[in-house]
């Protein structure tokens, strides 16, 4: 066992805080704010290339994993950008490259790969819907065989990023769920050009109003006899679980990559104040009340940490990872969620005030522990999957 980062990895770590260490926590507050995307870190993570981390280097990539994806997303995160905004700035293309690497054909893997590399183009998710919720098997959205297109309708909400996409992974079923046989069979995974859907009407979003993470929106999504050519289809046609759970798992891993990041933003914000602020003549920080919540947060951002890069190096060896994806991505939002609730504890009063960070830094802690899956679901697999205990439904 060897508990040492790859170099690799560590290289992307210096890389990513060198260009973050430019931006300090007023500059992402502001743009939080200004519900703004972060066009100057953007434009610097993709000059250095670091947004073709995960683009295979055939296609003019990094040929990185999800290792190095995972330690960018926490880098990132860390610097200030924190929480659930964090995560989208690295996914946005890593998590499409991932995918389209993975399981796309030749001619989508020519057509993305290398626009993905330097940021030319982005992508983005659609699999939740309002009524399937985080039954994620259970959507409706459809998709029907038309000469050599498929003919799709159906509805997403808490889509991220759809406005800058250009490219969508829409998740349908070619087989309705009450006729899936096993359950998981029937599902399929197109590659959606937005703005020509959206230009033909046939695709259209209103975003969603929101508590945090507003650099980027989160949208409900139209999907109206939205016509996809059959070369779309990435992976299998009724064969899209495969290519799900490999959307999935590095999902997971990087929202615990971006909640250990924001964990860690609190902590370092908490501990700041504890020791400049005194009452009764010495810092807050010496006493237990305030100095023992910080440290437990502490352990448990550690501890998080080792199983998000057990998942991430399982997944890049193509072992099963879905037990230690779900596990980090458990204990990195509570930690997350912790480190906040302690900075606020910790500022008392002034917590309150937009002064400070800290109400931004709850806001952005709070969604990971519902999104994009809820913490029960997450203990429901660890204890029917692993456990083996049997299923409440």
């Amino acid at each position: 066992m060897d508990f040492t980062l790859p170099e690799s990895a560590q290289a992307v770590q210096r890389g990513v805080a060198e260009i973050c260490a430019r931006y300090d926590l007023d500059y992402w507050q502001r743009c939080e704010s200004d519900k703004r995307w972060p066009e100057e870190v953007w434009a610097d993570l993709a000059k250095g290339g670091w947004l073709g981390l995960a683009v295979p280097e055939e296609y003019g990539g990094g040929g990185q994993g999800l290792l190095e994806l995972a330690v960018a997303t926490e880098a990132l995160s860390s610097s200030g950008a924190a929480g659930g905004s964090a995560f989208t700035y690295v996914l946005t293309p890593g998590f499409g490259a991932l995918t389209v690497a993975r399981h796309g054909t030749a001619e989508q893997r020519a057509e993305l790969l290398p626009r993905l590399a330097t940021g030319e183009i982005e992508t983005c998710f659609a699999l939740t819907e309002p009524d399937a919720g985080s039954n994620s098997l259970a959507i409706a959205t459809s998709a029907r065989r038309d000469g050599g297109d498929y003919v799709l309708n159906g509805q997403k909400i808490w889509i991220t990023g759809v406005q800058r996409a250009t490219w969508m992974l829409l998740v349908t079923r070619t087989v309705p769920a009450a006729e899936a046989r096993p359950r998981t069979h029937g599902l399929t995974v197109f590659l959606v050009n937005v703005p020509e859907a959206v230009a033909a009407g046939q695709l259209s979003y209103r975003p969603i109003p929101k508590m945090g993470a507003n650099t980027t929106p989160s949208n409900m999504v139209f999907v109206d006899n939205l016509r996809v050519p059959a070369a779309n289809v990435v992976g299998e046609v009724d064969g899209g679980a495969a290519v799900l759970w490999d959307i999935l798992n590095p999902e997971r891993v990087l929202l615990a990559a971006s909640a250990l990041g924001g964990a860690e933003v609190a902590l370092r914000v908490a501990v700041g104040y504890a020791k400049e602020r005194e009452v009764f003549g010495r810092p807050i920080g010496a006493n237990q009340a305030i100095a023992f919540p910080l440290a437990q947060v502490k352990a448990k951002i550690e501890l998080a940490r080792l199983m998000l890069y057990k998942a991430a190096w399982s997944f890049d060896r193509r072992l099963p990872c879905g037990t230690e994806a779900n596990i980090a991505k458990l204990t990195a939002s509570q930690a997350a969620w912790e480190a906040a609730d302690a900075a606020f504890q910790t500022h008392g009063g002034m917590a309150y005030s937009l002064e400070y960070p800290v109400a931004r830094l709850l806001a952005d802690a709070r969604i990971g522990r519902v999104a994009p899956v809820t913490e029960e679901l997450l203990l429901n697999y660890l204890a029917t999957q692993v456990l083996g205990l049997p299923r409440s439904f």
